[in-house]
């Protein structure tokens, strides 16, 4: 990407975060309108629940199938297509009449997610200025974290003032990402950029690419990512269930557990969980991975634990600080995956891990949230977190043990670093060390061998 202009980079760069903030504010921004449509359509727990999840679901599918397209036909077309498949789901939002037509909504939304996010993921990683290896990492989660606060937030707001607070949400993001299919158009061709820079040499001859550096037409992970992404796996289950709690049943909850009345209240809890995973990941991002990672998971998994302390007594103020506690582990948790796992993927499979990365994120943001949603009227909303509660916890205490482990790629080594356990270290430095001995001691017997023939 070296060979690209600056101005093209940062207008790349620039689009890619907007772009990635914009869909989760199309995420996030139904969860205010979930306790109105429940009263409206008087829908049970669990039709608001799969309401929810059918946009985790469709997503999973799309990224199983299509994950890894944008690394084969380049980011520009992916990225539009999915914009205009999201504003046709916030349309059908907009004019929905019942929970088929909210299904249907949501299912196109899921769908429009799966070809942005690993693609837009990508790109960030594309542009990101080359001597900050922790500035992709760090946006990807800036971008994300902030979309999920300001959707929700300001649709609480809307819904308080305004009287068609549907048209002004959805029919706004829908023009909004009709203009997004446009405008990518302008942002360079990474994707090609990247091909051209490494299929020919300073002398203009064009070489063939070796099997690891072609572009994957299908979803896989590279041999050498799979053992630390297995590591990270119990850290992005736990992060991505406590973000889909929160976004499916957190208005509920305050709503029912804490009294509150207005929209904005009963939402406050998705942007202070937002912005506390901003700030902490902005004051971390020159830490390593490993430190960011076993932060994250620690604070998630007290951060919950507390949480439910708060519900058992009843108690707002505290509910919300333990929020803003949860907050800080999911956005550094996610960070230190990506800062422990990009550094090792090569151009061409930047879409691929992704979507890889996001497929698990999102199995995780729908199961246990229908989960919950089943448990409510057996064990109540209250019970339901709890149990949900317990589970994350146990998780995020195997995900820092395992963390622990993980060595963390020294710099300059992108897309090359093979082992990363330290037992594999150890092992590493005692073949090194035995190699080195050997050799030696061969110089050595060569050495008297010459010498006995001198005399």
């Amino acid at each position: 990407m070296s060979e690209l202009p600056l101005a093209g980079r940062r207008r790349g760069f620039g689009f890619a975060i907007t772009a990635t903030m914009l869909m989760m504010i199309a995420a996030s921004a139904p969860s205010p309108f979930y306790p109105e449509l429940a009263a409206q359509f008087e829908l049970p727990p669990v039709a608001i629940t799969l309401i929810f999840a059918v946009y985790a679901f469709t997503m999973l599918a799309t990224l199983l199938l299509t994950g890894a397209l944008s690394d084969t036909v380049g980011r520009r077309p992916v990225i539009a297509t999915g914009s205009v498949v999201l504003a046709a789901s916030l349309l059908l939002f907009w004019q929905s009449g019942g929970l088929a037509m909210l299904l249907i909504a949501r299912a196109l939304q899921g769908i429009a997610a799966g070809l942005l996010l690993p693609a837009l993921s990508a790109m960030v990683v594309d542009f990101a200025p080359p001597r900050q290896s922790e500035a992709a990492s760090l946006w990807n989660t800036i971008a994300a974290m902030t979309g999920l606060g300001i959707g929700a937030i300001t649709s609480a707001f809307v819904l308080d003032l305004v009287v068609d607070a549907s048209s002004a949400v959805f029919g706004t993001l829908a023009v909004v990402f009709i203009l997004a299919a446009a405008v990518v158009w302008a942002t360079p061709d990474s994707t090609r950029s990247t091909r051209s820079a490494r299929s020919t040499r300073s002398t203009g001859v064009r070489v063939e690419r070796s099997r690891s550096e072609r572009p994957r037409s299908h979803l896989a992970v590279p041999a050498r990512l799979r053992r630390p992404l297995g590591v990270a796996v119990p850290a992005i289950i736990a992060g991505w269930a406590t973000n889909g709690l929160f976004l499916a049943l957190a208005s509920s909850l305050v709503a029912q557990e804490f009294g509150a009345t207005t929209h904005a209240q009963q939402s406050v809890a998705i942007p202070i969980f937002a912005v506390a995973g901003i700030i902490t990941s902005v004051l971390l991002r020159r830490r390593s991975a490993r430190l960011v990672s076993v932060y994250g998971t620690s604070a998630l998994g007290v951060g919950t634990a507390l949480s439910l302390l708060a519900l058992a007594l009843n108690s707002l103020p505290v509910y919300l600080l333990t929020v803003a506690v949860v907050g800080t582990g999911f956005g550094t948790a996610f960070m230190g995956v990506l800062k422990t796992l990009m550094p090792r993927v090569g151009p061409t499979e930047r879409a691929a891990v992704m979507a890889v990365i996001y497929t698990v994120s999102y199995l995780a943001f729908g199961v246990p949230t229908i989960v919950a949603g089943l448990l409510v009227p057996v064990a109540t909303l209250r019970g339901a977190m709890t149990v949900v509660g317990v589970v994350i916890v146990v998780l995020c205490a195997v995900a820092t043990m395992r963390r622990l482990r993980i060595r963390d790629v020294p710099d300059g080594n992108e897309a090359a670093h093979p082992v990363t356990e330290l037992s594999d270290v150890l092992v590493e430095r005692a073949d090194r060390d035995g190699a080195a001995s050997a050799a030696s001691a061969s110089g050595e017997r060569g050495s008297r061998g010459r010498a006995g023939e001198g005399r």
